[in-house]
């Protein structure tokens, strides 16, 4: 069983009328604007949850840490994305940390606004909805991947998630700095695994190093093949 989600027809996900970018940026709206440096925190687990981010460039990742002191990586979000939402459904502390993978740019806002907008705004409020539903989606897409596939399917999977392929009309053919100990935690096999699949991908001519690790979109390949 593969779960390909978007994978299968990204040229179908058109952009939203809605710019929530723009509305995000007006001078109506109460937010501050935060940078982060690579690898800083922009909250902690356990941390009060006061507000929401919405990131505007860079990448951030959001990971837990269980009482033993084993870290998971569960996501990894970068423009386009909230992070922090979950205090707009009772959350009172937060149960991830979110980190810059990569030097980063964020609006915050604070709960009491994000209701205010989401009821001032029908337009923003519908675009929001519609992003919780498409992330719920992806959790699940992500959880019949742990299920099914294979650890080389999960690994091109998330290669390509992580290139926002099929969430935008120009994916990014460079990644981030990940590490493979953290490509290992987010498919849930071990470095070892990862390297040897990362071997046979730059072999087959999928990925490449030149200055960073760049992927080829034949990746789909891949994710596509039974």
């Amino acid at each position: 069983m593969a779960a390909i989600g978007k994978f299968g027809n990204s040229k179908s996900n058109k952009k939203h009328i809605f710019n929530i970018q723009a509305y995000l940026a007006s001078v109506g709206v109460a937010k501050t604007v935060v940078e982060y440096r690579r690898s800083e925190r922009a909250y902690s687990q356990g941390d009060p949850a006061m507000d929401v981010m919405y990131i505007q460039k860079g990448s951030l990742k959001l990971s837990v840490v269980n009482p033993v002191g084993k870290e998971a990586v569960v996501a990894v979000l970068g423009p386009g994305d909230f992070i922090g939402e979950g205090c707009m459904a009772g959350q009172i502390v937060r149960r991830e940390t979110a980190a810059a993978l990569t030097s980063a740019t964020v609006l915050v806002i604070q709960k009491n606004e994000m209701i205010r907008m989401l009821h001032a705004e029908p337009a923003f409020a519908n675009r929001f909805i519609t992003y919780i539903l498409e992330r719920n989606g992806r959790i699940e897409e992500d959880l019949i991947d742990q299920l099914f596939n294979s650890s080389e399917k999960r690994l091109a999977r998330t290669l390509l998630q992580l290139t926002r392929y099929g969430n935008q009309e120009e994916p990014q053919k460079m990644l981030p700095k990940v590490s493979q100990e953290m490509l290992a935690g987010m498919i849930g096999t071990t470095r070892s695994r990862v390297n040897f699949f990362m071997a046979k991908f730059r072999k087959l001519g999928f990925i490449g190093y030149d200055g960073g690790l760049h992927i080829n979109h034949s990746l789909l390949n891949v994710v596509l093949h039974e």
